[in-house]
């Protein structure tokens, strides 16, 4: 059972964009089933990757949805393009030395991120050009 889904209201209608909302709903989750992992006593090298995974894919996907936004001519675009950048620039923030040593606050906090992102983002902004 995936603690993190996309639920119906999530969904824009936009098969492409859809798609790839899963999938950072997926890196959610495996975010969560690290963060409940107790049979893993040092989780470094694990949150790196999921953090240079989300990072990756968060990048493809805005890409994704920046080049079709310009070929639908949104009238939002700047506004989005600067959602997205900051998103990554948070990202960027996540410090080595830091996530060593506090893991789980580190995992914490990079859910809540993720998923309070995803939703608003998802609802107020994604919903508005799928429109």
């Amino acid at each position: 059972m995936a603690m993190y889904e996309m639920k119906p209201e999530y969904y824009t209608g936009i098969s492409f964009v859809d798609e790839e909302h899963k999938k950072l709903f997926e890196i959610a989750n495996t975010i969560y089933d690290l963060l409940i992992d107790e049979f893993i006593p040092d989780k470094y090298d694990y949150i790196m990757e999921v953090v240079n995974e989300l990072k990756d894919y968060a990048q493809y996907h805005f890409k994704h949805e920046e080049e079709y936004m310009s070929k639908t001519n949104y009238r939002r675009l700047l506004s989005h393009k600067v959602a997205h950048d900051g998103f990554i620039e948070k990202i960027n923030e996540y410090d080595a030395d830091i996530i060593d040593e506090n893991q789980k606050e580190s995992l914490l906090e990079l859910l809540e991120f993720l998923t309070t992102w995803l939703v608003e983002h998802i609802l107020k902004q994604d919903k508005l050009y799928a429109e």
